[in-house]
């Protein structure tokens, strides 16, 4: 593998990986990665089942050389078998860190902590790739959903949380049983071009309600702070940490901190709106969103983010302007009316 400090995520020389397998590769992250990827030289098999990926995503890479979309859940049996590869990376991104594995969804997120994360973990180690697992920000104590809260013991909020500590507790414990070359990457709040709209978060929620011409909405008095990252800078991370061998979790975040209003009226002036700017009751559940330390990204992998979130969101609102909103695929079907398994081979 090269060397870490020969290789630049941004720059002219080629990609250290041959070919790259990416878990949850139609997600907003996972597009951005496998993008990159094939711009850099490598050949990316995109893994998806599409329960909140869209092959719409992954769309402008179909009949690029080295590109192949295969519709199949990590979890599943016999998956593995389908991954011929062999692979120089496997970047994991359908663990329990993913949009899938929602409180709603308690069953996937532990299935995805567990078996998939084996999964991805097995193929790496039969072709001897470097593994770095997506995980997220371990909760603040007090938290919804904290792994510390006794009132909800076995609640679906419990679950996707032990289903993050599981995922991470495995890489580590295999890395330390069988000497692999794995890695952990805990991902805070990206936002930029392609993330999804329909979730309520910060700053795609406030950009579709300006550009729809309704009121701006912000909870509470808009003091709120969000630690938002661009994610040309997220794949920079990523990138950076696969590159590296170290198994210690990274935090790879924003270091900047707008607040909930400074947001908003940025995307009303960005948006040319004539949408109002409303303070709504604040949910008060309680969750105090965690802050990245990102010393270690910094200090040991070079990882520097250079968007400002200024301009960042300047970038997103003209995205979110120039980009058509598909609809989505029946359940069990493809976006192209076909059930099939591998597409844009």
């Amino acid at each position: 593998m090269m060397p870490m400090a020969a290789f630049s995520p941004r720059g002219e020389s080629r990609t250290p990986w041959d070919r790259v397998l990416v878990t949850g590769g139609a997600g907003f992250l996972g597009s951005h990665l496998c993008t990159r990827l094939l711009d850099a030289g490598a050949e990316v098999d995109c893994l998806d089942n599409l329960s909140t990926g869209r092959a719409e995503k992954v769309a402008h890479l179909a009949g690029r050389p080295g590109f192949r979309f295969l519709e199949r859940d990590i979890s599943e049996p016999g998956c593995a078998d389908a991954l011929t590869g062999p692979y120089d990376l496997v970047l994991h991104l359908a663990g329990p860190a993913s949009p899938a594995a929602r409180p709603e969804r308690p069953v996937q997120a532990l299935d995805a902590g567990s078996l998939g994360t084996r999964t991805a973990l097995a193929v790496a180690d039969r072709d001897g790739a470097r593994f770095l697992l997506a995980s997220s920000p371990p909760p603040n104590p007090g938290a919804r959903g904290d792994v510390l809260d006794e009132a909800d013991p076995v609640g679906p909020h419990r679950a996707c949380a032990e289903a993050v500590r599981f995922a991470e507790a495995l890489v580590a414990a295999h890395a330390g049983a069988h000497g692999s070359n794995a890695g952990i990457v805990r991902l805070f709040a990206g936002y930029g071009p392609g993330m999804p709209a329909d979730d309520g978060a910060t700053p795609a929620a406030l950009i579709e309600q300006a550009l729809a011409g309704r009121p701006v909405t912000v909870p509470g008095d808009g003091s709120g702070t969000h630690p938002l990252c661009y994610v040309d800078d997220m794949v920079d991370g990523v990138l950076l940490v696969a590159a590296g061998r170290s198994v210690r979790p990274v935090d790879i975040g924003g270091d900047e901190e707008p607040t909930g209003a400074e947001i908003a009226r940025l995307v009303i002036e960005l948006t040319g709106s004539d949408s109002p700017l409303e303070f709504v009751e604040d949910p008060g559940d309680g969750h105090v969103p965690p802050r990245p330390v990102t010393g270690f990204a910094r200090e040991i992998f070079g990882w520097l983010p250079s968007v400002t979130w200024q301009d960042g969101l300047e970038r997103t609102v003209a995205a979110f302007r120039g980009r058509r909103e598909p609809f989505p695929a029946p359940d069990g079907e493809t976006t192209d009316g076909r059930a099939g398994e591998e597409w844009w081979a």
